[in-house]
């Protein structure tokens, strides 16, 4: 990689959120693991160099079951970020917790299965059992809770994300099970993108955008589950808020 393929911060877009800067620089990353979900742009977002990667590639192409978390990590270390932000959509498990509102979160459980979840199928030069009982950085918490103050958008502090395959939406008794779990939002892609992140090294945060109340609730029989349409929606009426708070957050960024 030459100077202008490096990257001080990496963004990853999430459903809906598929480019973050206009005047940005297309570069191709190879992994070991092939092809991340799209070519990566970088841009110069208030003095900082910034990595953007859909996940779910160009139009949405990919389920979250079929991303390549693997290559699209490995492509942000390759690029030397120094911290990833990983924003993404969820459905609340709690009344208080409200579509609209952001969840920077500080706890992940997976309920995922068949995705490939470690860089090490091999221990070639003997075991690594990387640390996981922190896997969202508490300084990049810090940073994204004072960016949204900054720009007065609702973003709790702390909550427990549970990560389920998807590409279909919680049962009813699937959702309350997460919710008398004592989880706080629902999501299908932040495993195993945090403990990827944990195995390159990477400071990682991520900031769930609540779009819906899952399988609805209990106690208010009037809230509808969720629908695909109904979390499109709500992802791009708030797009400009997610940008915003990005915005504010990233030039911070630079002196960690």
């Amino acid at each position: 990689m030459n100077d202008q393929s490096q990257a001080d911060v990496g963004v990853f877009g999430g459903s809906g959120f598929y480019a973050f800067a206009d005047e940005a620089v297309t570069v191709d990353v190879d992994t070991p693991w092939g092809a991340p979900s799209a070519p990566v742009t970088i841009a110069d977002v208030g003095g900082v160099r910034v990595a953007f990667l859909p996940r779910h590639g160009t139009g949405h192409r990919f389920p979250p079951h079929k991303v390549n978390y693997r290559a699209n990590v490995d492509a942000m270390r390759a690029l030397g970020v120094r911290a990833l932000i990983s924003p993404f959509a969820a459905g609340s498990l709690r009344p208080e917790i409200r579509p609209g509102e952001f969840v920077v979160v500080d706890q992940v459980v997976d309920r995922t299965w068949g995705r490939p979840g470690t860089f090490y199928d091999e221990f070639e030069d003997g075991p690594v059992h990387v640390p996981f009982s922190e896997p969202y950085d508490q300084r990049l918490r810090r940073v994204l809770l004072d960016a949204a103050a900054e720009v007065g958008v609702t973003a709790v502090d702390g909550g427990t994300v549970v990560v389920v395959n998807g590409p279909r939406f919680s049962s009813r008794a699937e959702s309350r099970s997460h919710r008398d779990s004592g989880w706080h939002v629902v999501n299908m892609t932040q495993a195993p993108e945090a403990s990827l992140a944990a195995e390159a090294g990477i400071p990682f945060a991520g900031i769930a955008l609540v779009t819906d109340y899952d399988a609805g609730l209990d106690e208010d029989p009037e809230v509808e589950p969720v629908t695909q349409e109904a979390v499109f929606a709500v992802f791009e009426a708030n797009l400009g808020n997610v940008r915003a708070l990005l915005a504010a957050a990233i030039p911070r960024l630079a002196s960690l």
